[in-house]
């Protein structure tokens, strides 16, 4: 069997966003000699770079070195652009910087990727009683707060007629997700890529439901403020190796794959290429209007009430290539 290392627990490297608020710092205000990138096991083009090198290479016409840190999951993540841990966050879900700004976090939108609606799905085993969303009335259901995943549910119950109340929750990371998936501790599992296409080989699984017609799935990478006002030269060599990036990997899928295998923890390579097929990987500068689906994230956290308060969804700063 394909090894599952990529679904193994690692440590949460992060504090709450109220105490992270309490201490964050502000980057000096001359330009940077170090970026500081933080990522996920899912930030796929990020690890891609980091293994070509070819950041690493344009940025030194900068005299700009890198430093890379590698964070659970997007929450975090987020943490610690806030206070100044790292000064450019990988591609994060489109749930992650609405929890974030709701915080108060002073962040800035400098790039997305596509709407992605494939790449994240509620599953169930093979087997399961269950053949629709609306019979998730009652069950238990693993999903990752603030995840891309947790809007998809919310937006699936919406459109069965239920409550995310009916449902009993099991806030779970990926990894363990899968385990509580795989030894049938709960009834479904809400998750996304790769995470979902391990699952789907590797175990027998049905889709109740994916993203389509219900969650664009659009990832979002982000900088501080502060970072985006004194460097923007240095964002726009970054922004220029993510699209070049997203194109060769959609050119070569296949060669794609047998990079990030081993960067996914010895992941099948077919298993790593089924997961990109469903990322768009389309890197584009954030326009106003499509943030609207944000808008729509945060109304509806905010009306289950788990969203602490009302978020202005526009109300954000976006970079803008000079």
């Amino acid at each position: 069997m394909p090894s599952r290392s990529l679904f193994n627990r690692r440590p949460l490297l992060s504090v709450g966003l109220s105490l992270s608020l309490a201490l964050a710092s502000v980057l000096p205000a001359d330009a940077a000699t170090q970026l500081r990138i933080g990522y996920q096991k899912s930030s796929t083009l990020i690890s891609l770079l980091k293994s070509n090198g070819d950041l690493e290479k344009a940025l030194a016409k900068q005299d700009v070195s890198i430093s890379w840190h590698e964070f659970p999951n997007g929450q975090p993540l987020l943490e610690a652009l806030n206070v100044g841990n790292i000064d450019v966050s990988a591609d994060v879900a489109d749930t992650v910087p609405v929890f974030a700004q709701a915080a108060g976090a002073q962040l800035t939108y400098f790039a997305q990727e596509a709407p992605s609606p494939s790449a994240q799905a509620i599953i169930v085993r093979d087997d399961s009683p269950l053949r629709s969303v609306g019979q998730l009335k009652g069950k238990k259901v693993a999903v990752t707060k603030a995840a891309g995943s947790h809007y998809l549910l919310l937006a699936a119950l919406a459109k069965a007629g239920l409550k995310f109340s009916d449902i009993e929750p099991a806030y779970l990371t990926p990894a363990d997700g899968r385990a509580a998936f795989e030894n049938r501790k709960v009834d479904a599992w809400v998750t996304w890529e790769p995470f979902l296409s391990g699952a789907q080989q590797q175990l027998p699984t049905r889709t109740l439901a994916d993203g389509k017609q219900l969650a664009d799935y659009q990832r979002y990478y982000l900088t501080s403020t502060a970072f985006a006002k004194n460097n923007p030269q240095v964002l726009a060599v970054v922004f220029d190796e993510l699209v070049k990036t997203g194109d060769w990997l959609r050119a070569n899928p296949r060669a794609a794959a047998q990079v990030l295998s081993p960067l996914w923890g010895g992941l099948d390579p077919a298993i790593v290429e089924q997961a990109n097929a469903r990322r768009s990987y389309q890197v584009r500068l954030v326009q106003p209007q499509s943030l609207k689906e944000q808008q729509k994230i945060a109304d509806a956290f905010v009306a289950e009430g788990l969203l602490p308060k009302a978020v202005n969804a526009l109300d954000v700063t976006i970079w803008k290539a000079q």
